[in-house]
């Protein structure tokens, strides 16, 4: 690892595990402070901050419901961070992780959930929970981020292959949300690159993690998909978004940059 990033700060959205502790802990490695945000599982954020600091940077996890336009992050007795009414969750969490660094160089909107199911089977909850933390959030979260980032910063949204590709029934909704963000990175990247601001959205493939382990029962059938033949792991996506975050994405800007072993080939 470099210290490409040294002196930076970063928050990213869904940091407490999976793909997003992945890129938390990277861009540490790569000499960045690091929040991350999280709804369940304090522990698990909890551990990745101890990740974090023992890279000799500093950490946050802060607690926010991004789905939720109403809940924001507030300072409890004792430390640590709950949960209030309030302004949005998601640019609530940028303000708080601007407060505790000093300025903000990178966000990652990585939080996300995987509705999947029948057409007929998808509620009106479902839609506007899926698109309240896949959309709404990641615009939110970078309209408060842009307040705050310099020439050079960074912002990275998480995709999917799905958004290129749908070779199967059940994926719809999430498609849909995902294919989203293509949408508002390219917008974004217009608005902001006159700032020196870069926008980018990263597409994962089947990538082993806890919400689709590489050793599911449908594990096979995802693999039959890709060139390469296998899952991809966080850290091939981590490494991506620290490229994107570093010195090498200067030039690259309103692009959807496929992770994903072949899936969309």
């Amino acid at each position: 690892m470099t210290d490409q990033l040294a002196g930076r700060a970063a928050l990213v959205t869904g940091g407490g595990r999976g793909i997003g502790a992945a890129i938390a802990l990277r861009l540490a490695r790569e000499g960045a402070d690091v929040a991350v945000t999280y709804v369940r599982a304090p522990e698990r954020a909890a551990e990745v901050v101890r990740g974090i600091e023992a890279e000799g940077r500093r950490g946050l996890a802060i607690a926010a419901d991004l789905a939720d336009p109403s809940s924001g992050a507030r300072p409890l007795n004792g430390g640590g961070w709950g949960l209030e009414d309030g302004p949005a969750a998601a640019a609530r969490a940028v303000e708080r992780a601007a407060a505790e660094f000093g300025r903000l160089d990178i966000l990652v909107n990585n939080a996300g959930i995987a509705p999947y199911g029948p057409l007929e089977d998808v509620t009106a909850e479902e839609i506007d929970l899926t698109l309240a933390l896949h959309v709404r959030a990641a615009f939110v979260a970078a309209q408060a981020a842009a307040r705050h980032l310099g020439p050079g910063g960074r912002i990275v949204n998480i995709g999917s292959s799905l958004a290129e590709r749908v070779p199967y029934p059940g994926w719809t909704l999430y498609a849909m949300s995902k294919s989203a963000l293509t949408g508002l990175t390219r917008g974004l990247a217009r608005d902001l690159g006159p700032r020196g601001i870069t926008v980018n959205v990263v597409q994962p493939g089947s990538t082993d993690t806890e919400m689709n382990p590489a050793d599911s029962p449908d594990a096979e059938f995802e693999r039959g998909f890709t060139a390469l033949g296998r899952y991809g792991r966080a850290e091939e996506i981590a490494a991506m978004v620290a490229h994107l975050a570093g010195p090498g994405g200067d030039y690259v800007t309103g692009a959807a940059i496929a992770v994903d072993g072949g899936y969309a080939a």
